[in-house]
């Protein structure tokens, strides 16, 4: 984005001498000898944002109102919701969201010829990075050819999308995309693509230092807010206006301060750390909000450590949980690779302009909370929240109860596997996963899961039989320092060979069960569990096959890979025993920290990442010879079923209309609490008999050949056929049903999509309602695209989630909570209603409406609603149909 300087701040604009160079930056303490406000005691999380409006200042979009209106947030004890543009200066995606928004791209391209502009009008102004990780799926495992299998297939899979990348790295500006193999999107960011203090020319040639900031179409894109990089994930449809120069409309955030103190204990993890914080997190409530850590825990906090906790700000809700500039800051741009003269940039700036962190560091907190360090212990989550947090001396135990009170099924239920000479049972761990940003971008889980496989592997052991094992690093870092420490032989021995560089399983990629396993599970009915290292767990995601999803350390994965079951006590079980028949106990392969810390040192360098990432964008011979076309707009070829044209520009009028009053909707779904965009636009896998399978078959296109939700997301016609297609979602219109079902119009059940279109031939509005933290988990633009896409006009929820409910906004989908104490279940809601809401033609940010239920009965109640439309921006972009609409039009007619 192009740097301009404000007319009333320009006297903020100073000079900042590093070494032999000079940059202009914009100084908040002359912020506020200038008069604009007290900002030395705001959180540095909040002066990043701060430093953002004294950069875009220009009396119309950014004012000095705003800019003192974080004086005010100090002096009112960090509240202060007013309503701010904020620009962030680069974006991030990943395939899965990032193809659907570089077709949205491209077909605005078309759209904006259409309506007499210029398809160069399109064009991201922003640098945006685009890394291929979400792809690959784990076909082949625990042997050595896994990983070039696995990679073979993917690009059978996805030739379409790629060809389609590769078009847009040559037809778009300040697009970059990193290829298949190399990493997921967070650790390649952390550990290559992120600078803390970013750099650029303003438009009289002058460089100019300011925090590195972004936003991206992964929610876990908060994971670089480790290394003081403000960041969280967007939609990707606010992603795709944000690249075209449209501000972030966003409330002035409060901030919760994280204390952390102490030391953690010998034989706890970073994971272990980051599942207690989601807990207490969750617990506390602090959607919308920022998180910031500071304490003098910081001190001995490894920013590997940092990271896994920045990254799993989703899970507890947070916009992001910010670390600021310290000296382990710098410690890690240095061992990265990062320049030196970027460094001590780094420092100066931080140093200068208030964002160091040192011992006098005191701001200003909406409220704090407080974790000892010392007090963690070894723990896992699940069986189905991220928040869900065990202590592993409780898990035995916490299984049993789940299977008694929430699957409802006997605990020693034993089935026969076909061909196999084991039984199995509920509890059994079927899939062992090392994989995701969350943990393998920290060295020290995951030398300390090699060191557990040495240890193992060294006394005979192997893991369970019917475990399928896989490892899949963030970045190839990970394997050079394996490799380097000999620990990959180890993990090769007991079954974590390499599946592939990227999210896998803990994205639903965890491939196929062995045919014989998946029908015994079926055949009992039986609760198989998954233990991965990731971040979600929520239902339907993992696999199909698997009830049960527990997120752990690496180590402890390993170490479930060996036992093979939840119904074990792994504190003081023995988890396997040696060909001798002698028992081995989890401490007997648990590697000390002085162990973990001394290969740390040895193996993970700065040479290795400067050799990793020198050719990040130029990709093996296979992303070399992926041919495509060329020209400013896309050929799109009519018979792709993975990429096809969208219809939300098509036939577009120049004008925008008006918001409209909704009159006799009829109820599309019922929903209860937690319904996560994974509920709403799973990514996994899906059946020849659901609706996308149908479409697929009707196009020739063999069940093998399905691919994903995920790696479809580029064609519409999919994507709406698996919304709210997830096979745990439940509607309650149903009785006891799983699965994407609905009454139609004629009362019957049939599939959402089905009933839907049924509707929409009709002419019916449409509405869904939903219970608490509706749209909870990824920032997956398809939940509020297909949701749009169905025809629903609005979703009436008691709460939602920051990034689902902008989404529905973006998409033109109004988000209705309830008040009063109402929810679908006080109000006695069954689905065979019809709803109307009124006072939209004149509605205002968070204004209260009123709505009429009428009952299957013929009795009415009315009730109101908090309209959800949070900004005045907001309005504005209801009344053109969605946030890509106001821009296309408003760039067409700047043409």
């Amino acid at each position: 984005m192009p740097i301009t300087v404000g007319h009333d701040t320009a006297k903020t604009r100073k000079t900042l001498t590093v070494g032999d160079q000079s940059l202009a930056y914009y100084s908040i303490n002359a912020a506020t000898e200038a008069g604009l406000g007290d900002f030395s005691r705001l959180p540095a999380a909040l002066k990043v944002v701060l430093e953002n409006m004294l950069r875009f200042e220009d009396g119309k979009t950014v004012t000095v109102d705003d800019i003192s209106a974080f004086a005010a947030w100090a002096t009112a004890g960090g509240k202060n919701p007013r309503e701010i543009a904020y620009r962030p200066a680069r974006v991030l995606m990943q395939d899965f969201t990032g193809v659907p928004a570089v077709v949205d791209l491209a077909a605005m391209r078309d759209g904006i010829v259409a309506l007499g502009g210029k398809a160069e009008q399109i064009n991201p102004l922003n640098p945006v990075d685009l890394v291929i990780d979400h792809s690959v799926m784990i076909d082949e495992f625990g042997n050595p050819r896994a990983f070039q299998l696995n990679v073979d297939r993917e690009y059978e899979r996805n030739m379409e999308r790629y060809q389609f990348l590769k078009w847009g790295q040559g037809a778009f500006n300040n697009f970059r995309v990193v290829p298949p193999g190399t990493g997921i999107c967070h650790q390649v960011n952390l550990e290559y693509l992120a600078q803390t203090v970013w750099t650029d020319m303003d438009q009289n040639g002058a460089e100019v230092a300011y925090p590195d900031t972004l936003v991206g179409t992964d929610s876990h894109t908060t994971m670089v807010n480790g290394a003081a990089v403000l960041g969280w994930g967007v939609g990707g449809i606010e992603a795709e206006a944000a690249m075209l120069g449209q501000p972030i409309s966003m409330l002035i955030p409060e901030v919760v301060g994280f204390e952390l103190t102490g030391k953690m204990m010998e034989g706890t993890t970073g994971t272990d750390l980051v599942l207690k914080v989601v807990e207490l997190l969750r617990a506390r409530g602090v959607v919308g909000k920022f998180v910031e850590f500071y304490g003098a825990g910081l001190d001995s906090l490894p920013l590997a450590d940092r990271a896994t906790i920045a990254n799993m700000a989703p899970e507890y809700g947070a916009t992001c949980g910010f670390f600021p500039i310290d000296g382990e800051t710098l410690r890690y741009l240095r061992n990265t690779g990062r320049d030196e003269a970027r460094v001590q940039l780094v420092e100066a700036y931080a140093k200068e302009n208030g964002f160091w962190r040192g011992d006098d560091y005191a701001p200003i907190y909406t409220d704090t909370l407080h974790l000892d360090m010392g007090t963690i212990v070894p723990a896992i989550s699940g069986p189905k929240r991220p928040q869900d947090y065990v202590a592993l001396t409780d898990a035995k135990t916490a299984f049993t109860r789940e299977m008694k009170e929430t699957f409802k099924r006997p605990m020693h239920k034993e089935v026969a596997v076909e061909g196999e000479e084991y039984t199995l049972s509920s509890g059994d761990v079927v899939i062992a996963s090392i994989t995701s940003c969350t943990n393998t971008s920290n060295p020290y889980v995951m030398i300390g899961a090699g060191l557990v496989a040495r240890k193992a592997a060294a006394l005979g052991l192997d893991r369970k039989p019917w475990v399928k094992t896989s490892l899949a690093p963030g970045s190839q870092v990970v394997s050079h320092y394996l490799e380097a420490a000999g620990l990959q032989e180890d993990l090769d021995k007991i079954g974590f060979n390499l599946v592939g560089y990227g999210c896998t399983t803990c994205i639903g990629n965890s491939g196929p069960l062995q045919k014989e396993l998946s029908a015994a599970i079926a055949e009992g009915d039986l609760v198989a569990t998954s233990v991965l290292s990731g971040n979600r767990n929520f239902e339907g995601r993992i696999s199909p096959d698997v009830r049960a999803n527990y997120l752990a350390s690496p180590p402890l994965v390993v170490a479930y890979a060996l036992a093979g079951t939840m119904d074990i006590d792994l504190t003081h079980d023995p988890i396997a025993q040696t060909p001798e028949g002698t028992d081995v106990y989890l401490k007997d392969i648990w590697p000390t920290q002085a162990e973990i810390a001394e290969l740390v040192e040895a193996t993970v360098t700065r040479e290795a990442f400067v050799e990793k990432y020198a050719s990040v964008f130029t990709g093996d011979e296979k992303w070399q010879a992926v041919e495509t076309s060329e020209g400013e707009t896309y050929d799109w070829p009519p018979q792709s079923t993975y990429v096809q044209n969208p219809p939300y520009f098509q036939g577009m009028a120049a004008e925008p209309g008006t918001i409209s009053n909704i009159k006799d909707a009829r109820v599309l779904a019922l929903l209860g609490d937690m319904v996560t965009t994974d509920h709403i636009s799973p990514a996994g896998s899906f059946k020849d008999t659901t609706p996308a399978g149908q479409y697929l078959l009707e196009r020739q296109v063999p069940v093998r050949e399905f691919n994903s939700y995920g790696s479809r997301r580029g064609n519409h016609e999919v994507m709406m056929r698996g919304t709210f297609a997830n096979i745990r979602i439940r509607n309650e219109m149903l009785d006891g049903v799983e699965g994407g079902y609905t009454k139609g119009p004629d009362g019957s059940e049939m599939a959402i999509f089905d009933a839907a279109m049924a509707h929409q031939a009709n002419g019916t509005p449409l509405v869904v309602f939903g219970g608490e933290q509706y749209g909870a988990g990824s920032s997956r633009d398809w939940a509020a695209k297909g949701t749009a896409l169905l025809g629903v006009k609005a979703v009436i929820a008691e709460n939602f989630e920051r990034i689902h409910r902008s989404n529905l906004v973006g998409m033109g989908v109004i988000p209705f909570e309830f008040t009063g104490g109402d929810t679908r279940k006080t109000l006695g809601l069954t689905g065979e209603e019809s709803v109307s809401i009124h006072g939209l033609d004149t509605i205002k940010p968070l204004e209260e409406v009123g709505c009429t239920i009428t009952m299957a009965d013929g009795t009415v109640k009315e009730i109101t609603l908090k309209c959800r439309i949070d900004t005045a921006i907001e309005i504005e972009y209801i009344e053109h149909g969605g946030v890509l609409h106001y821009v296309l039009r408003n760039l067409a007619k700047a043409a």
